[in-house]
């Protein structure tokens, strides 16, 4: 790591994207952004995530923002005390480089720090050139009894070590967390559709299983989006992914863990008159759906695609919330319809009125995992885990208000 790349990192956290501190760095965002990568390397930590087409920044990256200021405070401190200009470009000068240059100044002698280190005293004697060059000052006098510090270096000696005492706090978190990482399985899975669907049920019941089974060893759920999920397997910031998606990605192993009929949820009275006429009825109430990136969303759009004609797609009014429990309550109480997963609902209390759609629509749910590096008996694990009963009994599922397309009064 390097001083020029610490004071641009807090320029991207200040200004909080790649572009604005590239314009107050004077510099091309490709470097900017190549410093934030090397950064994230060093840290082991993302500082950003992709949002739709924005940029924001992780909590990670909050957390650690007063650090990497103070870093910066230090460092403006170091090249002013050199007698730098502050409208000079930071010089690429490494902490390496500054950590060596104070061992050197505590024991008084290059050679004896040399032979600590297990380095050539002619590669030291250069490290320590190219950081006088960088500073534009002399840090040392050399005599033939050992070397002096220069004043110059005298002031500059404390604020290198609270810089360097700085990202010593910034790597060892980084370092804590990732021990803890690397002991621990990361799951990613679909948003369950409220604390009684049976996603959480599944994911309850992994959870308290691995627990017992497997105490040494954490595991950590994460939810998401299909899409999301995808991209976290690929940058392997998942081990795995329970995705509501029957289809394996062809760059993964996995295999089906469930599937649940779906069925068309909305207010009693307009399934009631309208329940035989689906057109009308689509084009009667405004059907919420979750985000595009969703498995569920791609149902329900296959289901409006084989139902509706062209011209009667344009008259449904489609509002996309993503968030199943927002969307449950704007069909209990609001007058929506919806594509919903028919176990999920008859468990709520007091579930909508629902039409089943037929087993050509469901919601599938398949546990994936990268291809060659996660153990298949794990997966098989976890899906055992996954269908293990339930601790406590289950609510009995409501028929009063649903109808079947195929049933004379649907």
């Amino acid at each position: 790591m390097d001083l020029a790349t610490i004071v641009i990192v807090d320029a991207v956290l200040s200004e909080g994207g790649i572009r604005a501190a590239a314009a107050r760095c004077g510099r091309a965002p490709s470097s900017v952004s190549a410093a934030v990568k090397r950064f994230e390397q060093a840290l082991s930590m993302p500082l950003f995530r992709r949002e739709e087409t924005v940029i924001v920044l992780t909590l990670e990256a909050r957390a650690r923002a007063p650090a990497v200021r103070e870093a910066m405070a230090r460092i403006a401190a170091i090249l002013d005390a050199a007698g730098r200009e502050p409208a000079e470009p930071v010089p690429p000068i490494g902490l390496v480089a500054l950590d060596r240059f104070v061992r050197i100044a505590r024991s008084g002698s290059i050679r004896a720090t040399a032979k600590a280190l297990g380095l050539g005293q002619p590669q030291l004697t250069r490290q320590i050139a190219d950081l006088e060059r960088h500073l534009g000052c002399r840090l040392f006098e050399r005599s033939h009894s050992g070397i002096l510090c220069t004043a110059t270096a005298e002031r500059i000696i404390p604020l290198v070590e609270a810089t360097l005492d700085i990202w010593a706090r910034l790597t060892h978190a980084s370092a804590d967390r990732f021990r803890r990482d690397v002991a621990t399985w990361r799951l990613g899975a679909v948003m369950p559709l409220g604390p009684e669907s049976e996603i959480a049920r599944m994911l309850a019941s992994l959870t308290a299983n691995w627990h017992r089974t497997r105490p040494r060893q954490p595991l950590f759920i994460s939810s998401t989006t299909a899409d999301d999920l995808l991209a976290g397997l690929r940058s392997r910031r998942f081990d795995a992914a329970l995705l509501d998606l029957a289809e394996i990605p062809a760059d993964c192993d996995g295999r089906l863990v469930s599937q649940t009929p779906l069925v068309l949820a909305g207010p009693a009275a307009a399934l009631s008159d309208l329940g035989g006429d689906l057109p009308r009825l689509l084009a009667a109430c405004p059907i919420a759906v979750p985000s595009a990136r969703s498995g569920l969303r791609r149902e329900a759009a296959r289901f409006l695609d084989d139902t509706l004609s062209e011209a009667e797609r344009r008259r449904i009014t489609l509002v996309e919330v993503d968030s199943i429990p927002v969307i449950i309550n704007l069909v209990g109480q609001h007058g929506y319809l919806s594509v919903l997963p028919e176990s999920s609902l008859a468990r709520v209390h007091r579930p909508p009125a629902m039409i089943r759609l037929g087993p050509a629509y469901r919601q599938s749910l398949t546990l994936v995992w990268p291809r060659g590096t996660f153990a298949g008996e794990i997966g098989e694990l976890m899906i055992s885990m996954m269908r293990a009963p339930a601790q406590a009994s289950e609510r009995p599922s409501s028929t009063d208000s649903l109808s079947d397309l195929s049933s004379p009064n649907a």
